[in-house]
This record gives C-alpha cells, sequence and structure tokens, in this order.
C-alpha cells in the first residue's frame, strides 16, 4: 500500500511540474530499434514540442508525425520524460515483410496509415550539444493492413541547435 501511495504520488509530482523541460530548440540525429532512421524534434513551446521521424524497414519508408509533451524529472538535472501522439504513412515495396496470409499477393506495393502513441526519457548533456532518448511509440494501422506495431522501441542520439 504504501509503495502505491508513493507511485502515485510521484506521478503526480512530475506531472504537475512547471519547471522547464526544454533543454534546446531544435535536435537533428539517428533513431536506431526495429525502425532506423532519422528524428528532428522541435519545441514550439517551453514544454510541447513536434517531431518528424523518416524510418526505413521492409524494404519501404514510413513518415511519422508525432506531438509531445516533454517535463524534467525533478530529482534528474537535465533528464526528462515525454508522452506524444501522432500518425504515420508508410510505403512498402516488393519485399515480403508480412507473414500473414490477408495480403495474397506479397509482390506488389503496399501502403499503411496509422495512429501512434510515444512515451519516453530523454537525457541532453551539458558539456556537449547533443541528447539521448530511449522510447517506447507503438502503432496501430487503420488503412491498409490493419496491424499492431508493438516494436517500436528505439534509441535517438540528436545534434542539439539552440
Amino acid at each position: 500500500m504504501k509503495f502505491k501511495t508513493f507511485l502515485v504520488a510521484g506521478a503526480l509530482l512530475l506531472l504537475t511540474s512547471t519547471i522547464t523541460a526544454q533543454n534546446y530548440r531544435t535536435g537533428v540525429g539517428a533513431r536506431v530499434g526495429f525502425f532506423n532512421g532519422v528524428t528532428v524534434k522541435h519545441f514550439v513551446s517551453r514544454n510541447n514540442a513536434v517531431e518528424g521521424l523518416l524510418s526505413f524497414r521492409w524494404d519501404g519508408i514510413i513518415v511519422t508525425g508525432l506531438y509531445e509533451w516533454q517535463y524534467p524529472i525533478l530529482s534528474v538535472p537535465r533528464l526528462d520524460y515525454y508522452v506524444g501522439l501522432g500518425g504515420h504513412i508508410g510505403f512498402f515495396g516488393d519485399d515480403d515483410w508480412d507473414d500473414d496470409d490477408d495480403w495474397d499477393d506479397y509482390h506488389e506495393r503496399r501502403t499503411v496509415v496509422g495512429l501512434d502513441m510515444l512515451v519516453g526519457l530523454e537525457y541532453t548533456f551539458r558539456e556537449a550539444p547533443f541528447s539521448l532518448a530511449l522510447d517506447y511509440k507503438p502503432a496501430f494501422n487503420f488503412i491498409g493492413h490493419r496491424q499492431f506495431w508493438a516494436d517500436g522501441l528505439a534509441l535517438s542520439i540528436r545534434f542539439n541547435i539552440n
């Protein structure tokens, strides 16, 4: 019971924090995970950012746009947590990228559209203009091949531009 109370109190403290989370204005870098690619993150206000992802997988390309809310973790300087929502569109080539039988001809181009969620941690270095982020981005395709993508774990490193 004490653990649950401590956990709820800690979560409320993090969510109600008004301390600035932004340690940079724009960051550009690489995203490595099951969906490798590039990332651009830009803060539109103190705690709100937009992020664009260009990912490559299954002989195709996925373009993702996210809106994120980012806040500091009070006990660790320059470490933030963030959550986000957005969407994606993907274009896939002739690769046999799916084992499901719903797509009977694997040798034609595929297009998917879906929704994305995001939760992660980001650390911005004081000594160098870089940040590291570890996040989980599950997605659901609602146009094209309807499928839940649960393998959205990735590590991003960004060069930060103030």
